[in-house]
Formats: structure tokens, sequence, C-alpha cells
């Protein structure tokens, strides 16, 4: 086992020990796994080759992209990188016993001993061989693909649910990736092709007749989910954010499109669409203008959306609605609160219908569902007022988490809030902006500067203050929150929003452990005791 993906463990030890004595039992055994080994030229095809220095009949024992974890006999992909070139890592990877490297240029002076395969596009060869390698998991699963710019953690959770009655269902995203057999921490929204088809060929070992997946826009630009082929594809909403990679919105937009027109891959069997949202309905109009054979799913509170919800009741401990749907309608009480949390409901909803579940099953269960870490968590440690712990870290985002809160708070509305370093720095005074908007007090914060300095995040964000007598500046979070609940009174609501489940604060190269949950805690517990 390397990272994520299973490798051929006696290939490895064959490539690395090879014996010396012909027609010893040591001999014969590798002999034995390099007739069974998967060789370059059943994953290349020559027409996707510009060049090649050595021979496509070569053994290989596995794939990597990463040149630290290269072991014997291994294909390394070296992918150009905003920061660094893969070309640079060859010859770590050839030191470690790679055997081939695909990469976009041949050095002039390339290493001995090793396939050297020059193709046009690297990344979308990493993304083709993953998936013959693999042995195209994606088909023997029906793969649901979540995108937009909020929501998607929650859906996939909530599509999950929905799916998983007898059976194992796996996932992809923001918190873990759940394999069906076993359940490892994330490490990226979307990762790189190779772990995608790797972590679905290990659920459909485990049994998983389904898998969900967030699908981020960097996922789609950097065509890490090139040519996977899903079962259906999902529009929550799109806002302004990640402007620092798309630079506009409308860049932006028509990147999440491509997930829905074939701009990847196959065309999604089903696209499931979000009415209520102004791109969405431009999706929804592009897709059955331009993509016929896709069947189209609408959802929303408009009238018009194929699944929708209809006289909704928003109040502190839960939210009730009428599902309907076009052959039935059921009364549903969510444990989710916030009208952008019906959105959630729907989408998940819409996509299993499409799927063929009865709606009529599965939406009562939604009583049962649990909830997303992080992801407006109620934290609940005997103090006489609320506070939530919540992901949001967009204007948008803020605005429907604090709009919520404001209409179901006796008190006031408190909130804990940074901008993360090295983004997008146009929403960070839009994010002020929004909490000055609902927020009786604002504590603004670090989030994760990354390499930035906090007081220059600061400074950015200061643009959006319209009464700067309700906002304070904090550098340091745990020291913020603290000051919150000190000034938290019964009645009132402390949003702590920014890192929902993160376990972890950046600092230039930097990590720290740092959990707002388990600060939270920790403080309330400190302060109980000088009581």
């Amino acid at each position: 086992m390397i990272g994520y993906l299973v490798q051929n463990h006696a290939l490895v030890r064959a490539f690395r020990d090879k014996p010396l004595r012909r027609r010893s039992a040591e001999y014969l055994e590798y002999n034995r796994a390099f007739k069974m080994a998967p060789i370059l030229s059943d994953y290349i095809n020559e027409g996707e080759i510009v060049a090649i220095k050595g021979s496509l009949e070569r053994p290989i024992s596995g794939l990597v992209m990463d040149s630290r974890r290269v072991v014997p006999g291994n294909l390394f992909f070296a992918l150009p990188g905003l920061r660094s070139d893969g070309l640079s890592f060859v010859d770590e990877a050839v030191s470690r016993g790679a055997s081939a490297i695909i990469a976009q240029k041949i050095p002039v002076h390339p290493p001995a001993k090793v396939t050297f395969v020059q193709v046009a596009d690297a990344r979308a060869m990493l993304a083709r061989v993953s998936q013959r390698f693999y042995k195209f998991p994606d088909r023997s699963l029906s793969v649901v693909g979540v995108t937009g710019t909020n929501g998607k953690t929650t859906v996939t959770h909530l599509v999950r649910h929905f799916l998983n009655g007898n059976e194992r269902v796996g996932l992809l995203g923001t918190i873990s990736y759940d394999l069906g057999a076993r359940t490892v921490p994330s490490f990226r929204t979307t990762p790189e092709s190779l772990d995608i088809f790797g972590m679905l060929a290990q659920m459909r070992e485990a049994g998983c007749r389904n898998a969900v997946m967030e699908v981020s826009s960097h996922g789609i630009a950097q065509q890490r989910v090139l040519g996977l082929e899903f079962a259906v594809a999902v529009f929550t909403n799109l806002t302004r954010d990640h402007l620092d990679f798309h630079r506009t919105l409308e860049s932006y937009f028509e990147v999440k499109s491509r997930l829905f027109t074939g701009g990847v891959g196959p065309v999604p069997r089903v696209a499931v669409v979000n009415l209520d949202d102004p791109y969405g309905e431009i999706l929804a109009s592009r897709i059955a203008a331009e993509v016929p054979d896709a069947r189209l799913v609408t959802f929303g509170e408009n009238p018009r959306a194929d699944v929708r919800a209809e006289n909704v009741v928003l109040n502190f401990r839960d939210t009730r609605l009428r599902l309907a749907w076009p052959a039935g309608a059921a009364e549903i009480e969510s444990p989710l609160l916030g009208r952008y949390n019906v959105s959630n409901f729907l989408a998940a909803a819409a996509t299993a219908w499409a799927l063929g579940r009865d709606p009529g099953v599965f939406a009562p269960r939604m009583r049962e569902f649990k909830g997303v870490p992080g992801r407006m968590e109620r934290i609940e440690e005997g103090q006489p007022f609320n506070v939530l712990v919540d992901y949001a870290h967009t204007d948008d985002a803020l605005r429907n988490a604090l709009g919520m809160l404001r209409a179901i708070t006796p008190g006031r509305l408190l909130v804990v809030f940074g901008c993360g370093g090295n983004r997008d720095r146009t929403k960070r005074p839009r994010m002020v902006a929004a909490v000055q908007e609902f927020a009786d007090f604002a504590y603004a914060t670090a989030d994760n500067p990354r390499t930035e300095k906090v007081e220059g995040i600061f400074d950015d964000m200061r643009a959006g203050v319209s009464d700067p007598s309700r906002i304070a500046w904090i550098d340091d979070r745990r020291r913020a929150i603290s000051i919150a609940l000190d000034g938290a009174k019964p009645g009132d609501s402390l949003l702590i929003a920014g890192k929902g489940h993160e376990g972890y604060q950046e600092f230039a190269d930097t990590v720290i452990p740092f959990d707002d949950r388990q600060v939270v805690r920790e403080l309330i517990a400190i302060k109980a005791l000088r009581t």
C-alpha cells in the first residue's frame, strides 16, 4: 500500500531484488512475477505519444506522480506545476527505481535504462492511464459528481444517506474519503485523477455500487476528472469564489459547465440542476439545447422545478417542508437549519430520485440524518447561548448562514471569521460587508493566512467595513474565539465561520493543529472553572 493506492507488491519485490542465480526458486518466482506484470504499452496508445526513448514493452509495478513515493518498477508522471516542474524530480524518481517516465518534454540527456515518453498533456495522460490501469472502476459504479460554490459537502453526505440502505456507498469529499471497507482523512476536495481512480477501484472491490464525490472547479480545470463516467452530475449554485484562479465569474461558470456538457469526458446520463440559482437557470437551458442525450432534472422552490419544496417553515431547531415530485409528495422534517439547507436537501432528493429511488421511501429518513461535521455544527457544553461552527468562507455563504441565524436568534448575533491567505482577494471586503449587514458584532481574525501577513489580509478586509464600532481585529484566532465567548450572553448566537471541520491552521510552510470545535469546548470548560 502506497498512499491510498494498492500497488503490486510481488512485482515491486521482483524489481528490487533480481536473483543472481538462474534456475533458483527465487529466479523462477521473479520470472513468474514479470510474466504477470502490466506492460507500459497496455496503457498508452501510439497515437498519444509525441516522442519516445526506450521501449513500450516495459513492465511496470504501479503509477506515481510524487517522486518521494516511487518504488521499484513505477511509472512516474512528471507533471508541470505552478511552483515547480515534475521534470526537476526525474533523477530522484529514477534513483528510487522508476522504470518509465511520462512528461511533456524529454530532457536533453534523459536517464539511461528507463523508458521516457513525451506526451502533449501529461495531466490528461495521467487521467487516461490511471483509468485504464485500474480497469475503469467508474464503469462498475454509479458515480454522482456534485459541483457548485456552496453546498457540495452537505449534498454529497445527504446523497450517501439516501442511497445507503442495505449497500455500501463510497464518498470522496472535503472531509474524508469513504472507500467502502475503510475511511481515510481527506487531503483535497477533488484529488488527482490517479487517486480518484485508485480509490474508486477500492470502492468497487469493497462491494460498493454507488459513489458520490465533490467536484471542484480546480478539479475540472486541472483535468482530475477527465474521462470519468458520471451517472449523475449535480449543480448546486454559483457565487463569487476562486477568482484568483478563474479571474472572472464567467470563466468560473464555464469551467463548472464542462462537467455537464462533455467538456471533461462522457456526458453524464442525468444532469441535476438548481432552478433557484440564476446560473442554474442558464445551465439548465444550455443542457436542454446542447446536450439532448442527458436527462435534465431540476430542483428548487421554483414552481417549475421537477423536485421542489413547498410550504417551507424555518425555525431554530429544524426545518419543515412539503417535498413534491412528479409522482407524489411527502411531508418532511429536517434537522438542518436554514433555507440554503432546503436547497441542499432538494439537490440530494432530486439526485436519489433520478437514480430510481422512491422519495416516499428515502425522504422520511431525513429525520435520522446526523448532519455534516463543521457544517452549522452546534456545540453544546452547557453554555446559555448558541455556538455554531460552520465552513462558510465566501460572502454568499456568510450571508446565507448569518441571515438564517438572524431570523431565529432572540438575542444578539456574534461572529468570528477571517479570510484565507493566497486566495481571491476581491472577496475579502465582500465578506466583511456581509458580516456587517447581519451581525451585531464581529471579531475578524486569522483563518489560514498561508504565506500572507495577517495584517495585510486585514487591510483588504477593512475596505468592506461600514460601521467600525461593530468589528474588532484580533490576529490570534484562539484569542478571538475566547473574547467572543466572554461577550456572549443568554439568548445570543455565536457563529465561528471559515474553517468548519478543519483541524489545522496554515502559516506559510507550517501547519499547526487547530480545530474550532475543540477550541470552543476547551475554552468553555476553562471559563466554567473560573466561575
